[in-house]
């Protein structure tokens, strides 16, 4: 049946989270903080490897030596479009509605935070990372265009690592992992359904172009999580599209 690796991988995700979040309660600060850091190294090196292979792939297309200028060229005029937008600040916004509404929910987060902005900005942390590392990448793009075809095979493999994902994400940054499954449920939906149509479309040059750059966001979001810088990745996500864009245009 089309679609159901979507469904199995939302699935996933959500039981995932779940147990993150009993699994987090148990967890004392200190143990915490070192889950933090190792979290933050472990999602580094995933992004690392991510945009290198994505820009290495790149470079076998007809962009050649350019493509290292695709992947800056889209973070900085992505990231400018995103500041313009302020898609961080909506995003915040979005966390704090969200806290506000579940304020008193036991799970909303496994850590001690008395006060909204906290849980807001775990929501929102926990969304945007789980959103980038669970949504990025060519088993998401592929996976889904082949569930379209009929063949879930490659997001069930997605499902059982993004399951697993989801528990450690979890249990440190909260029920905002659970909120990935939004994206999931339209990204991976929409390229199911317009399978036929999009695959055309879903080159080995644009779905390069996405991992170096969507690996670039992953990596940054590891900066981040290890306590070494925040950057404002929801600024930088327009640069994903950017440099999808350009390579369907341009390699």
């Amino acid at each position: 049946m089309p679609g159901i690796g979507v469904i199995v991988n939302i699935a996933a995700v959500l039981v995932g989270t779940a147990i993150g979040l009993v699994f987090g309660r148990l967890i004392g600060d200190r143990f915490r903080s070192i889950a933090f850091s190792a979290i933050g190294l472990a999602v580094m090196v995933i992004g690392a490897a991510m945009s290198l292979g994505g820009l290495a792939d790149l470079r076998e297309t007809r962009l050649g030596d350019y493509a290292a200028l695709v992947l800056v060229g889209a973070l900085v005029v992505g990231s400018l479009l995103g500041e313009a937008f302020r898609i961080e600040y909506w995003l915040e916004r979005f966390g704090l509605w969200l806290q506000e509404r579940a304020y008193r929910a036991p799970l909303l987060s496994p850590g001690k935070a008395d006060q909204p902005g906290e849980k807001a900005y775990t929501l929102v942390e926990g969304f945007v990372t789980a959103s980038l590392l669970f949504c990025v990448g060519a088993m998401a793009v592929l996976g889904s265009l082949q569930d379209g075809l009929g063949d879930p095979s490659l997001l069930f493999l997605k499902s059982l690592l993004d399951g697993i994902a989801a528990i450690a994400l979890a249990t440190t940054l909260g029920a905002g992992v659970g909120l990935s499954v939004i994206p999931i449920f339209v990204v991976q939906g929409a390229i199911a359904l317009a399978a036929g149509a999009v695959e055309p479309y879903a080159t080995p040059a644009v779905i390069s172009s996405i991992e170096a750059v969507g690996g670039a966001l992953i990596l940054a979001i590891g900066l981040d999580l290890a306590q070494i810088k925040r950057l404002p990745v929801g600024n930088m996500l327009p640069a994903v599209f950017l440099a999808a864009l350009v390579a369907l245009l341009l390699a």
